[in-house]
């Protein structure tokens, strides 16, 4: 899954929610405008991207309605930070960065993130 296509899944997400009760245009284009010009998400230093990852999640899912695969991301995210998996990804669980990025560079860093150890773990 590449980074457009889990951007597309979120805006997805987000639009049926929405959907689902009523149709919300303003809503509807609050959120996607919130989501698209957010420079507010950690792009994390090496070695402390799990916590960041926790931080950014949490932030969107506090920020926008109801999404399954944000709530999904921050729950699998924390719950390897609280097990203390993936350790090259966790010296800590205080978030640093030197940088925010908005969703789209945010879901990149993930992306790439977890296909790097998954093609050191091939």
């Amino acid at each position: 899954m590449n980074a457009s296509m889990l951007s597309y899944i979120l805006l997805s997400c987000l639009l049926l929610s929405v959907q689902a009760q009523y149709c919300g245009v303003r809503e509807i284009i609050r959120y996607t405008q919130l989501l698209l010009s957010c420079s507010c998400l950690p792009i994390p230093e090496s070695g402390h991207e799990l916590a960041c990852f926790v931080d950014g999640t949490k932030h969107l899912k506090e920020n926008t309605p109801s999404n399954p695969v944000i709530e999904r991301l921050y729950w699998t995210f924390q719950a390897q930070l609280d097990r203390s998996l993936c350790k090259r990804l966790a010296h800590g669980d205080q978030c640093q960065y030197k940088t925010k990025g908005n969703v789209k560079e945010f879901l990149k860093k993930i992306l790439t993130t977890y296909q790097e150890i998954e093609k050191f773990n091939a």
